[in-house]
């Protein structure tokens, strides 16, 4: 068993709930830019704000009571089922018509992306690793990426805003994906197949646990929700631009 510092339970709540508070300030500012009522924005972002906070306190339970802490192959893999449905109930929520038009609303690639500044928390994996309770292995890639990703954030924000850097964001969201592609990996290749010291058990209880059940399937989200909305822009504009050609021939 260990026995983390207080700070690094500060570093890791910064991420698991800076993420989803980003997130529903943006959602409502991208409801408004919409040009949905206030009151319906804010009806819209005090659900997410409900779900996310009910999300963190269920995930919490879970890992309190160890169900996430499991031998490989030992039952159901409850970390990896809470990751999935997180996931797969935030995709399904992005195509709730009013949601959707939330996010087709102008410059919503550029608010998608300032959530992710948050994850610059992931030097807590470098504080975890120092003091000899997660393999290196995993720690670096994990923490590099994360914080690679979190201190881009803000820049690929600006540059959407200000109408330039579709191919960066694309990179940016891409990157950002393979960081945590390459993070869970590494973390369930290290626990099932490769033996290692020290193991990555603190993955799977208090605090470090709530990573890859809340702000991870959530940053995931918003990086597949941009690609396709960035998508959506290109081929519209292309779209415009064959349009204009044959009139100005």
């Amino acid at each position: 068993m260990y026995d983390l510092p207080s700070y690094v339970w500060a570093l890791v709540l910064v991420g698991v709930i800076g993420i989803p508070a980003t997130t529903c300030a943006m959602l409502y500012r991208g409801a408004v830019a919409a040009g949905i009522g206030r009151r319906a924005a804010g009806a819209v972002t005090a659900a997410m704000a409900i779900g996310s906070g009910g999300w963190i306190v269920v995930s919490a339970v879970l890992a309190h009571a160890r169900v996430y802490d499991q031998a490989p192959g030992a039952g159901v893999p409850w970390l990896v089922v809470v990751f999935a449905g997180g996931l797969l109930a935030l995709l399904l929520a992005a195509r709730i018509p009013i949601v959707a038009r939330i996010l087709a609303a102008p410059d919503s690639p550029a608010r998608l992306a300032l959530p992710h500044t948050f994850r610059v928390a992931g030097v807590a994996f470098f504080i975890v690793m120092v003091q000899g309770h997660l393999p290196a292995a995993f720690a670096l890639p994990a923490g590099f990426g994360d914080i690679a990703i979190g201190l881009t954030a803000s820049f690929v924000a600006r540059r959407l805003a200000q109408g330039a850097g579709r191919s960066e964001a694309v990179r940016f969201n891409l990157l950002g994906i393979l960081d945590l592609v390459v993070a869970a990996g590494m973390g369930f290749v290290l626990f099932g197949f490769v033996p290692v010291t020290p193991t990555t058990e603190p993955l799977r209880l208090l605090p470090l646990a709530l990573v890859p059940t809340v702000p991870v399937p959530l940053a995931l989200a918003l990086h597949i929700v941009s690609l396709q909305r960035l998508r959506h822009t290109a081929q519209r504009e292309q779209g415009r631009t064959r349009r204009l050609v044959p009139a100005a021939e």
